[in-house]
């Protein structure tokens, strides 16, 4: 229609919105790449050897069920840990899934014990259809937190002083995958990941003497890398309403290379109470080029089972940590010394009476997991009076999930949102004296919203 020489195009409202919301995602994730990379929730002392504290890629359900995400394949859940999930969605749905947690962390070295709190986003995604029998997702997740602040005080015949290791930083990724179902029940992925992350570790040494001034050694370096993971999934029907999912991942290794930034300055003052201060004196400063960082290849198995209101699985992980490359001089260990092939055991079921009942009560969702895993680290370990150095050690952990999916059903769609809450224990137990116990628990909420948006709406 054309008015005063303009012509004027009619929008339809359904594709405002839309674009409204592409809009609103985009935005989002951008917001959301800041926050990772300023918060990594973490305060535990072992995150400070190599890349930190590895996280679990599994979301909101799925977490509450042990972690378990293998041989989970289902049409209204994210599922980032197998890539050949992303083909069990219809051609009319969206996927929308966002997750936060907040956390108490108890540590004891058997004499001292103390509390610290963290919250974090956890992470966001977003699933949709590409073509028939084609899926994809996109998302944000963490891969590593590094957090810790500890120390001890020391004495010199001659001076008194306090000793402290701080550390801050991690990896997170940006992941995109796809999947693609070439016969029924047999479904193939993969994932393609930018890394990314920055870390930062110190020791600062503050003396009793007022007139004296605090050293601080630190160490500064960023990483950036492709991660590539491969996926598939087998389904195996058992009658009408029963069936065994099977599903195997593998990412390969990662060879990666980043400047390491050693110094050595001198304040009047702590670095860290006193941000604003610059070094009265710098020592030493220097730059080791093209730093040999390796990450693992990485194995992954696991099966589920469903049975009309019962879903059961299974996971196993196995990463070939041992000797992979990684700087002496951020750690003072040996490369043979240094890490550990790492397994890793999830198991979880879920359980819900009636998933197409009227009654609410009937439709929540119930599930429950534990896991096991070693840790990929070693760790040296220093008598907490003299400081001298007495080996290493290492750690195992346990944990135990459980929580409820509560479901909402949009009447205008017909479509079924899902709030997820989990409770989460975890513990960390160490091989060797002079190590620190930590229990850890953790409450998150997961936001899983399941939009009708490629509804194409006919007018007569």
């Amino acid at each position: 229609m054309k008015q005063g020489g303009l012509e004027l195009v009619y929008i339809p409202k359904q594709m405002i919105i839309r674009k409204k919301r592409f809009s609103l995602l985009i935005a989002f994730l951008t917001v959301a790449a800041v926050v990772f990379a300023q918060h990594v929730g973490s305060n535990s002392p072992y995150s400070r050897y190599g890349y930190g504290l590895l996280s679990n890629p599994a979301f909101g359900a799925s977490e509450a069920m042990g972690g378990i995400s293998y041989g989970l394949r289902r049409s209204q859940q994210v599922n980032p840990g197998n890539p050949a999930s992303y083909s069990e969605i219809d051609s009319l749905t969206f996927i929308f899934d966002m997750g936060v947690s907040g956390h108490l962390a108890h540590m004891d070295d058997g004499t001292n014990r103390r509390d610290f709190y963290n919250g974090n986003l956890d992470y966001i995604a977003i699933q949709f259809p590409l073509f028939r029998n084609v899926g994809a997702g996109i998302g944000l997740l963490p891969y590593s937190k590094m957090g810790y602040e500890y120390g001890a005080s020391r004495s010199l015949p001659d001076s008194h002083y306090i000793e402290a290791y701080r550390g801050s930083g991690g990896l997170s990724r940006v992941f995109s995958g796809f999947a693609w179902e070439p016969i029924q029940n047999l479904s193939v992925g993969a994932n393609f990941s930018y890394l990314f992350g920055n870390f930062s570790r110190s020791s600062v040494v503050t003396p009793t003497s007022a007139s004296a001034l605090v050293s601080e050694k630190k160490y500064m370096y960023t990483i950036r890398d492709l991660k590539y993971d491969f996926g598939i999934q087998f389904t195996y029907p058992l009658g009408k309403s029963r069936e065994l999912t099977f599903g195997a991942v593998y990412s390969p290794e990662i060879n990666t290379k980043a400047d390491v930034n050693p110094s050595k300055m001198l304040y009047t003052g702590d670095p860290y109470q006193n941000p604003w201060l610059s070094p009265s004196q710098v020592l030493a400063t220097d730059t080791l080029r093209k730093a040999n960082f390796q990450l693992p290849h990485t194995f992954g198995a696991g099966v589920t089972y469903r049975r009309g209101n019962l879903l059961v699985g299974l996971d196993g992980t196995y990463q070939l940590w041992k000797n992979t490359k990684y700087p002496d001089l951020l750690d003072d260990m040996a490369e043979k010394d240094r890490f550990n092939n790492s397994y890793r055991f999830n198991a979880g079921l879920e359980y819900v009476k009636d998933p197409m009942s009227p009654n609410f009560f009937h439709r929540i969702r119930f599930r429950g997991g534990v896991s096991y895993e070693n840790s990929y680290t070693n760790f040296n370990i220093n008598e907490p009076v003299s400081g001298k150095d007495v080996g290493m050690g290492t750690f195992s952990e346990y944990g135990v999930n459980v929580g409820v999916g509560l479901p909402f059903l949009d009447y205008m769609s017909g479509r079924t949102s899902m709030l997820n809450i989990g409770f989460g224990y975890t513990r960390q137990q160490p091989d060797a004296d002079f190590m620190i116990s930590q229990d850890m628990f953790k409450i998150s909420i997961n936001v899983n919203i399941n939009e009708l948006w490629f509804f194409k709406r006919q007018f007569n």
